[in-house]
């Protein structure tokens, strides 16, 4: 649907699995994806990876695409300052995303 559902996603596997004793850590980016046969590719998929590498087990990070694109949804964001992100020019600015009124 949108970057708010991927991150609500995101968090009810990380619950899920957590009760198993499995750490995961999610990142999510907004942008564009190239499809390539049955997989996907390109500098959006590239992103949200690295984005994904800088969060810490059982959090879910997100790039600065993603905050002004779910106003309005239960979603809080906390910066986490500038990012180097391997492979994409410049620093990058990211947030941990939580739900809330959980």
């Amino acid at each position: 649907d949108g970057p708010a559902s991927a991150i609500a996603a995101a968090h009810r596997m990380i619950d899920r699995l957590d009760t198993v004793g499995v750490c995961l850590r999610a990142g999510v980016h907004t942008g564009e994806v190239e499809r390539r046969g049955d997989d996907i590719g390109g500098i959006g998929v590239h992103l949200a990876a690295r984005v994904m590498a800088a969060a810490p087990p059982d959090e879910v990070w997100v790039s600065s695409t993603v905050p002004g694109l779910t106003v309005g949804a239960p979603v809080e964001f906390s910066p986490m300052g500038p990012h180097d992100l391997k492979g994409v020019p410049g620093p990058w600015d990211l947030y941990a995303a939580r739900l809330v009124g959980d």
